[in-house]
Protein backbone atom coordinates (compact mmCIF):
# COMPACT_ATOMS: atom_id res chain seq x y z
CA UNK A 1 0.00 0.00 0.00
CA UNK A 2 1.04 3.19 -0.83
CA UNK A 3 1.83 5.76 2.38
CA UNK A 4 1.94 9.83 1.68
CA UNK A 5 3.65 11.43 4.94
CA UNK A 6 5.49 13.96 2.20
CA UNK A 7 3.41 15.28 -0.36
CA UNK A 8 2.22 19.03 0.50
CA UNK A 9 0.51 21.93 -1.68
CA UNK A 10 1.83 25.20 -1.33
CA UNK A 11 3.67 26.66 0.80
CA UNK A 12 2.06 25.61 4.30
CA UNK A 13 3.06 21.42 4.69
CA UNK A 14 0.90 21.38 7.55
CA UNK A 15 -2.25 22.22 5.57
CA UNK A 16 -4.27 18.88 4.67
CA UNK A 17 -3.79 17.05 1.12
CA UNK A 18 -5.98 14.71 -0.85
CA UNK A 19 -4.28 11.81 -2.66
CA UNK A 20 -5.17 8.94 -4.85
CA UNK A 21 -4.28 5.95 -4.28
CA UNK A 22 -3.02 3.29 -7.02
CA UNK A 23 -6.70 1.87 -6.54
CA UNK A 24 -8.48 4.87 -7.19
CA UNK A 25 -9.38 5.39 -3.19
CA UNK A 26 -9.23 9.61 -2.55
CA UNK A 27 -7.40 9.79 0.90
CA UNK A 28 -5.66 12.50 2.76
CA UNK A 29 -2.03 12.57 2.73
CA UNK A 30 -0.88 10.40 5.84
CA UNK A 31 -3.60 7.94 5.61
CA UNK A 32 -3.65 4.42 4.05
CA UNK A 33 -6.60 2.24 2.83
CA UNK A 34 -6.35 -0.93 4.87
CA UNK A 35 -9.03 -2.92 3.73
CA UNK A 36 -12.62 -3.32 4.26
CA UNK A 37 -15.00 -5.98 6.01
CA UNK A 38 -16.72 -8.66 4.58
CA UNK A 39 -20.10 -10.07 5.84
CA UNK A 40 -21.13 -14.15 5.60
CA UNK A 41 -22.37 -15.65 1.92
CA UNK A 42 -25.79 -14.92 3.10
CA UNK A 43 -25.80 -11.61 4.08
CA UNK A 44 -23.92 -10.82 0.51
CA UNK A 45 -26.48 -12.48 -1.01
CA UNK A 46 -29.34 -11.70 0.87
CA UNK A 47 -29.08 -7.95 1.59
CA UNK A 48 -29.87 -4.99 -0.63
CA UNK A 49 -26.35 -3.51 -0.45
CA UNK A 50 -23.63 -3.91 1.78
CA UNK A 51 -20.28 -1.48 1.81
CA UNK A 52 -17.41 -1.11 4.13
CA UNK A 53 -14.27 0.67 4.45
CA UNK A 54 -11.55 0.72 6.60
CA UNK A 55 -9.03 3.41 6.85
CA UNK A 56 -6.19 4.28 8.60
CA UNK A 57 -4.93 7.56 9.58
CA UNK A 58 -1.54 7.51 11.00
CA UNK A 59 -2.13 5.03 13.92
CA UNK A 60 -6.31 5.69 14.34
CA UNK A 61 -8.40 3.47 11.94
CA UNK A 62 -11.96 4.09 10.93
CA UNK A 63 -14.21 1.61 10.40
CA UNK A 64 -17.67 2.19 8.43
CA UNK A 65 -19.72 -0.79 7.45
CA UNK A 66 -23.40 0.68 5.58
CA UNK A 67 -25.93 -1.80 5.25
CA UNK A 68 -29.53 -2.09 3.42
CA UNK A 69 -31.74 -4.56 4.91
CA UNK A 70 -33.75 -4.81 1.83
CA UNK A 71 -34.18 -8.48 1.23
CA UNK A 72 -33.49 -9.72 4.90
CA UNK A 73 -35.57 -10.91 7.51
CA UNK A 74 -36.54 -10.19 11.38
CA UNK A 75 -38.50 -12.63 13.17
CA UNK A 76 -41.09 -12.51 16.00
CA UNK A 77 -38.58 -13.61 18.49
CA UNK A 78 -36.85 -10.88 20.45
CA UNK A 79 -33.25 -10.94 20.40
CA UNK A 80 -32.80 -13.09 17.25
CA UNK A 81 -30.26 -12.89 14.63
CA UNK A 82 -31.17 -10.85 11.48
CA UNK A 83 -30.67 -12.13 7.88
CA UNK A 84 -31.78 -14.97 5.97
CA UNK A 85 -31.63 -18.97 5.97
CA UNK A 86 -27.95 -20.03 6.96
CA UNK A 87 -24.54 -17.82 8.68
CA UNK A 88 -25.57 -14.05 9.35
CA UNK A 89 -22.94 -12.13 10.81
CA UNK A 90 -22.22 -8.86 9.48
CA UNK A 91 -18.32 -9.40 9.54
CA UNK A 92 -15.34 -9.84 11.86
CA UNK A 93 -13.53 -7.25 13.73
CA UNK A 94 -9.79 -8.01 13.85
CA UNK A 95 -7.14 -6.11 15.57
CA UNK A 96 -4.88 -6.57 12.41
CA UNK A 97 -7.58 -4.62 10.42
CA UNK A 98 -9.55 -2.68 12.77
CA UNK A 99 -7.22 -2.17 15.42
CA UNK A 100 -8.48 -2.36 18.91
CA UNK A 101 -11.78 -0.57 18.64
CA UNK A 102 -11.88 2.51 21.31
CA UNK A 103 -15.63 3.76 20.32
CA UNK A 104 -18.20 3.08 17.94
CA UNK A 105 -21.82 3.98 17.04
CA UNK A 106 -24.61 2.84 14.48
CA UNK A 107 -26.87 4.84 12.54
CA UNK A 108 -30.11 5.24 10.76
CA UNK A 109 -29.67 6.56 7.27
CA UNK A 110 -33.05 5.16 6.15
CA UNK A 111 -36.34 3.74 8.69
CA UNK A 112 -36.45 -0.12 8.71
CA UNK A 113 -40.09 -1.32 7.49
CA UNK A 114 -42.11 -4.23 7.00
CA UNK A 115 -39.24 -6.17 9.77
CA UNK A 116 -38.24 -5.43 13.26
CA UNK A 117 -37.57 -1.74 13.23
CA UNK A 118 -35.90 -2.15 16.81
CA UNK A 119 -32.37 -3.64 16.15
CA UNK A 120 -29.41 -4.11 18.12
CA UNK A 121 -26.19 -4.72 17.81
CA UNK A 122 -24.06 -7.40 19.31
CA UNK A 123 -20.54 -8.84 18.89
CA UNK A 124 -20.01 -12.70 19.50
CA UNK A 125 -16.85 -14.83 20.21
CA UNK A 126 -18.51 -17.00 17.23
CA UNK A 127 -18.49 -16.72 13.43
CA UNK A 128 -21.68 -19.19 13.19
CA UNK A 129 -24.60 -17.62 14.67
CA UNK A 130 -27.54 -18.56 12.12
CA UNK A 131 -30.69 -16.46 11.09
CA UNK A 132 -33.32 -16.59 13.54
CA UNK A 133 -31.00 -18.36 16.49
CA UNK A 134 -31.13 -15.96 19.37
CA UNK A 135 -27.74 -14.36 19.87
CA UNK A 136 -27.90 -15.98 23.46
CA UNK A 137 -26.67 -18.82 22.35
CA UNK A 138 -23.40 -17.40 21.43
CA UNK A 139 -20.73 -16.27 23.72
CA UNK A 140 -21.88 -12.68 23.40
CA UNK A 141 -21.91 -8.63 24.09
CA UNK A 142 -24.68 -5.92 23.45
CA UNK A 143 -22.82 -3.14 21.48
CA UNK A 144 -25.68 -1.15 20.94
CA UNK A 145 -29.78 -2.08 22.38
CA UNK A 146 -31.65 0.41 20.47
CA UNK A 147 -34.69 0.54 23.03
CA UNK A 148 -36.68 1.73 20.33
CA UNK A 149 -37.41 2.02 16.24
CA UNK A 150 -34.75 3.29 14.48
CA UNK A 151 -35.46 6.75 12.63
CA UNK A 152 -33.57 8.79 10.27
CA UNK A 153 -30.83 10.73 12.04
CA UNK A 154 -31.13 8.65 15.19
CA UNK A 155 -27.30 7.40 15.94
CA UNK A 156 -26.29 5.00 19.18
CA UNK A 157 -23.25 4.73 21.11
CA UNK A 158 -21.62 1.28 21.60
CA UNK A 159 -22.09 0.82 25.65
CA UNK A 160 -19.70 -2.10 25.18
CA UNK A 161 -16.35 -2.66 22.91
CA UNK A 162 -15.93 -5.60 20.37
CA UNK A 163 -12.94 -7.70 21.46
CA UNK A 164 -10.54 -8.57 18.36
CA UNK A 165 -11.77 -11.66 16.52
CA UNK A 166 -15.74 -11.13 17.46
CA UNK A 167 -17.94 -11.24 14.70
CA UNK A 168 -20.76 -8.72 14.52
CA UNK A 169 -24.78 -9.47 14.22
CA UNK A 170 -27.60 -7.92 14.04
CA UNK A 171 -31.03 -8.93 15.97
CA UNK A 172 -34.49 -7.65 16.32
CA UNK A 173 -34.75 -5.65 19.55
CA UNK A 174 -38.49 -6.53 19.34
CA UNK A 175 -41.12 -10.10 18.13
CA UNK A 176 -41.67 -8.51 14.71
CA UNK A 177 -41.32 -10.80 11.86
CA UNK A 178 -41.15 -9.56 8.31
CA UNK A 179 -38.72 -9.12 4.74
CA UNK A 180 -37.51 -5.48 5.09
CA UNK A 181 -38.75 -3.53 2.03
CA UNK A 182 -36.55 -0.56 3.43
CA UNK A 183 -33.77 0.42 5.92
CA UNK A 184 -30.36 1.43 5.69
CA UNK A 185 -28.14 1.27 9.10
CA UNK A 186 -24.40 2.39 9.30
CA UNK A 187 -21.60 1.16 11.70
CA UNK A 188 -18.90 3.46 12.33
CA UNK A 189 -16.02 2.28 14.72
CA UNK A 190 -12.35 3.73 15.61
CA UNK A 191 -10.01 1.63 16.85
CA UNK A 192 -5.81 2.04 17.41
CA UNK A 193 -2.93 0.71 16.11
Amino acid sequence: MAHFDNIYVGSDPGSPVQVVDESGNLMQAGSQVATTMSPSSVISASAAAYKSSVVRFGNIIKTTIVIDLTGLKSVATDLDIIGDTGVCHIGQVTAAVNGTIFKGQMGCMEVPTTGADDIDLYAATEGTGAYDAGIGTLTETALVTAGGAHAIGTVKPFTALPAANQYLYLTSGEAVAGTYNAGILYIEMWGYV
